[in-house]
């Protein structure tokens, strides 16, 4: 018997293939034949080589999801970095002054706060739980038109295939083909700020400590890796960003030692750079008619808390829940009204994040001396908090999860 509806995800990144997973997985998988459609090669990972440019920082509820779907293993016994404390700090303060917020993995009775990991190795364990299944795998495809044909999505390909679906997930990034495709308004909020994102070798070892530093210019992130390097996304102005790019290496060194107040000793840059303009984005409609997006194709909010991949996460879990409970129900799983549900589980978290997210960016950019004073307040307060600091945690610590 041929399969009810036909699925086609376009973006094979982490929150596409993991939505693929959850869908072939779930409880109705027999009756949906499902696509993953992506215009670039196949990701290989080779454990042999550096850790790579690309890397995020992973809820213990996200390593969760990837458990669930069977890809955690792999993760676990290539490379991973657990980091177990967290430490974030105004520049007007020291690195751990009284207003440095501190978290501490063994306060909570946990053994970590979450994981460091490659976006290419999460992308190659999920490929390895797909191969199991009967997902078509299409790389180096890339989509010439999309259209309605009756009740459905037809999609035609470089190659001249044509694929139709009775769903069609956007999960192709911030400038989603797709998205614009269908002519789903995007909201968006340039910050006038660049990341610079490279790799060092510290003279203090990072023990498992996420840092980060909060500059007027913008945050700096610093993340520990396997290989005892930590991972820096530097947000700063778009002309410190091109010194920075421009700089040799000895240069860059000494600028992200003095950037993050000495705090890991001398920084030596031991890797690949790159750099990236910032902005959120928002999409008006997470659905369609027999279309839903998911990750960044719906929203893209400023990496300063390293959110980005965890809420694309969130969104694969409620869309992949809401077409299993629909087609328990005898639904359409491409019914708007069906995916509504999806919006309305995922919308409102995002814009909260959204927001949030902006609103610290602009508080901790501020040269004011007054909210300079409230900010190191506040996080003298949260520090000592007790149930309000335990459950923001908590949820961080969740995310994934929900």
């Amino acid at each position: 018997m041929n399969p009810d509806y036909g699925i086609v995800i376009v973006g094979a990144g982490v929150t596409g293939l993991t939505v693929a997973a959850l869908l072939a997985g779930g409880d109705h998988s027999e009756r949906l034949r499902i696509t993953v459609v992506d215009a670039a090669a196949r990701p290989q990972h080779n454990v042999d080589e550096e850790v790579e440019l690309r890397v995020s920082a992973i809820s213990t509820g996200s390593a969760g999801l990837f458990d669930s779907i069977g890809a955690w293993q792999h993760i676990r016994e290539t490379r991973v970095c657990a980091y177990e404390h967290m430490r974030v700090w105004d520049e007007a303060d020291e690195a751990d002054g009284p207003s440095t917020l501190r978290f501490d993995a063994d306060e909570f009775g946990i053994p970590q706060l979450g994981f460091i990991i490659e976006n290419t190795l999460v992308r190659q364990a999920v490929l390895r739980v797909l191969e199991k299944t009967t997902v078509d795998m299409l790389f180096r495809s890339t989509i010439k038109s999309l259209g309605r044909v009756g009740q459905r999505y037809r999609l035609e390909l470089d190659d001249g295939r044509l694929l139709d679906a009775d769903l069609v997930v956007a999960a192709d990034g911030a400038r989603s083909f797709v998205r614009d495709s269908v002519g789903i308004v995007v909201n968006s909020w340039p910050y006038e700020q660049t990341a610079v994102v490279t790799h060092l070798r510290p003279q203090i070892p990072h023990r498992y400590t996420a840092r980060q530093r909060f500059l007027r210019e913008g945050p700096l992130g610093m993340l520990p890796l396997a290989d005892g390097r930590i991972s820096v996304v530097w947000t700063t102005t778009p002309a410190i960003a091109a010194l920075a790019t421009q700089a040799d290496d000895r240069e860059l060194g000494s600028m992200l030692t003095e950037a993050s107040d000495h705090v890991f000793g001398d920084l030596t840059v031991a890797g690949p750079r790159g750099s990236f303009p910032l902005s959120a984005t928002h999409a008006q409609d997470y659905v369609l008619p027999g279309l839903a997006l998911i990750g960044d194709a719906a929203h893209a909010v400023h990496p300063l808390a390293g959110q980005g991949a965890n809420l694309g996460l969130q969104d694969a879990r409620a869309l992949a829940e809401v077409v299993s409970n629909a087609l328990e129900r005898g639904e359409h799983p491409g019914d708007r009204l069906v995916l509504r549900r999806y919006e309305r589980k995922r919308k409102g978290a995002n814009t909260t994040m959204l927001h949030l997210m902006t609103g610290l960016n602009y508080l901790f950019a501020s040269d004011s001396l007054l909210l300079g004073e409230l900010r190191r307040a506040g996080m003298r307060l949260f520090n000592v908090s007790g149930p309000i600091r335990e459950y923001a945690v908590r949820v961080a610590l969740d995310a994934g999860r929900r």
